[in-house]
């Protein structure tokens, strides 16, 4: 699969029957809401475990420097808070840009905290993408964000970002927790 999935995305699903789909955002979307939306409620899905595995080519690392960042991995029994936001399709234009390397979108339900269910879109970078990087053990990976940057900025700014937003979700991931246990002594050393 190429890097760019921006055109892939726009044939997987034809979203202009829709008034509005519900997106759910387990990484930047969290913390980076570049984008308008109609209602933003927290939310889970399950059977999913957020991952630093997937390369950034052209946001926190460059082609030739790729950074780390989130993709879901199926961990059957899991489950994964984010926020929801209800969109207008035509959000899908810039968002699919936003997460071309790699991403492709798929249905998922998504549960709300009062236990409401919707069918909503999710950008999982699977392991077929170009990106891809893997699995690594959290040192190694905090020490790779720790010497990435791109045109988005820094890819600790990326893990730093999305550690805050979690907590104000009321959430304490342990894959990203001991990725910032081992980069905060990286970064002000």
């Amino acid at each position: 699969m190429p890097h760019d999935t921006s055109a892939i995305n726009k044939q997987r699903q034809d979203l202009s029957q829709h008034q509005s789909v519900w997106l759910f955002g387990y990484g930047s979307l969290i913390y980076k809401v570049d984008f308008p939306f109609l209602e933003r409620r927290p939310a889970y899905i399950e059977g999913w475990s957020r991952r630093f595995w997937q390369g950034s080519h052209d946001h926190r690392g460059t082609p030739e420097r790729p950074g780390r960042v989130l993709t879901l991995i199926e961990t059957p029994g899991e489950r994964c808070t984010g926020m929801a936001y209800r969109v207008s399709p035509d959000v899908f234009e810039h968002l699919d840009h936003r997460e071309k390397n790699g991403y492709l979108r798929f249905f998922t339900p998504l549960t709300f905290a009062d236990g409401e269910q919707q069918q909503g879109l999710v950008y999982i970078a699977t392991e077929d993408n170009a990106a891809f990087l893997g699995p690594a053990d959290e040192a190694v990976i905090a020490k790779h964000i720790a010497e990435s940057e791109g045109p988005s900025g820094k890819n600790s700014e990326y893990l730093l970002k999305l550690a805050d937003g979690l907590r104000e979700l009321g959430v304490i991931d342990p894959h990203v927790e001991k990725i910032r246990h081992h980069l905060l002594p990286l970064l002000f050393s």
